[in-house]
């Protein structure tokens, strides 16, 4: 789309220009930018961009998001391979989570309750990584005993993705009143959206309509005060919540 008589990728290379500017970079990189615009910008990007961005949080989630982009089989191959050449309970896990997130939550289960020896035979981290694979296959019943299990033993262990995981399980199973309790609080504290999200998906479900609308309305609210790289980071789950929106107003 051209801009003010400029296309896309020259301004992208402006951009970097000024970059490499800032940062010191040796001046070639400046006569490839603006000789070649596009192909320039892709190789500054992966040389000196990407790498730098690496040492921030923000910037790490991006190259990951990159990296998942352009080669989203890449973490599952490394990760199996890292686990034939060494079965860790660290390979073990990685494997297990790169399974989970390839939507192969039924080859995971076993990884998970395999890790679940030894001196991590209680590691509550684990057994929160176990029940989200166990809500994603499909059985929130079992999920929810393991969480009320690990709450029973360790009731000072705090964790919003175990909260997430738990509302999610008691929604699943029907108990609407409890799903709307553990929703609310997590709601209330929760720094991403994927918990609104999922309440406002279980609200629509029940036909509560006007508090789903509500809830839509003060996260797309929030976010609009964000900055553009908050609202990146969490662009998946702000989308869902815009399309629940709409449903809600449609119906």
């Amino acid at each position: 789309m051209p801009y003010f008589g400029l296309g896309l990728h020259v301004l992208v290379a402006l951009c970097f220009a000024v970059h490499a500017v800032r940062s010191g970079q040796d001046r070639y990189w400046l006569m490839i930018l603006f000789m070649f615009p596009l192909l320039g910008s892709v190789v500054y990007a992966f040389a000196i961009w990407l790498p730098e961005q690496r040492h921030s949080r923000h910037g790490r989630a991006l190259v990951g998001n990159v990296r998942r982009m352009l080669d989203p089989g890449r973490e599952l191959r490394e990760a199996q391979d890292a686990f034939d050449t060494s079965a860790t309970t660290d390979n073990r896990l990685r494997l297990a989570d790169a399974l989970l997130g390839a939507g192969r939550a039924g080859d995971a289960l076993p990884l998970y309750r395999a890790a679940l020896g030894g001196v991590h035979r209680d590691d509550p981290q684990i057994q929160v990584k176990l029940a989200h694979a166990l809500l994603e296959a499909g059985e929130p019943a079992q999920a929810r005993q393991l969480l009320d299990e690990l709450i029973a033993k360790r009731p000072d262990f705090r964790s919003p993705e175990g909260h997430l995981a738990y509302a999610r399980a008691v929604a699943a199973q029907g108990d609407r009143a409890k799903a709307k309790e553990e929703f609310e609080a997590l709601v209330g504290y929760s720094s991403g959206f994927e918990a609104h999200a999922r309440y406002a998906e279980c609200l629509i479900g029940w036909g509560e309509l006007g508090r789903a609308r509500e809830l839509c309305e003060q996260v797309q609210a929030k976010a609009r005060r964000l900055p553009a790289y908050a609202r990146k980071m969490h662009k998946p789950d702000l989308d869902k919540l815009k399309e629940l929106d709409k449903r809600a107003q449609a119906m």
